[in-house]
């Protein structure tokens, strides 16, 4: 049930966006156990002054060519999986996507099961 958004250089291939994309999804299968085909994520490109990231932050150097991701999701995982979780997207969008890893900045938000409904105006966690 996580959705995701992503966002990226407005330069970034459409090729590099599935690859990305693809990381993404494959990274919380194998990291949270979603289910494969529970995937839902909005993917925007993003002009220069639309996509604000420090030059370093952390001990962290940060390129202009920055992946913001944002995973919604329901709590319950353990620390370890969301580190796990962290580790398999920045490898994954760095491999596929061309993006540097230090370049994929992953922020999880996690909110109730009752806050979801799949279509239909239903909270069909809730029932």
């Amino acid at each position: 049930m996580p959705f995701v958004r992503i966002d990226l250089p407005a330069a970034t291939s459409s090729e590099a966006v599935a690859a990305v994309s693809d990381a993404v999804h494959q990274a919380l299968v194998q990291a949270f156990n979603v289910p494969p085909d529970d995937r839902f994520q909005a993917i925007g490109r993003r002009a220069a002054d639309e996509i604000i990231c420090a030059p370093e932050y952390l001990g962290v150097r940060h390129s202009a060519r920055i992946a913001f991701i944002q995973i919604t999701c329901a709590p319950g995982r353990s620390l370890d999986m969301k580190k796990a979780l962290y580790a398999a997207i920045a490898a994954g969008v760095a491999q596929r996507g061309g993006f540097e890893s230090a370049d994929v900045i992953i922020n999880l938000v996690e909110t109730a099961r009752e806050n979801w409904s799949f279509g239909g105006g239903i909270a069909q966690y809730a029932l």
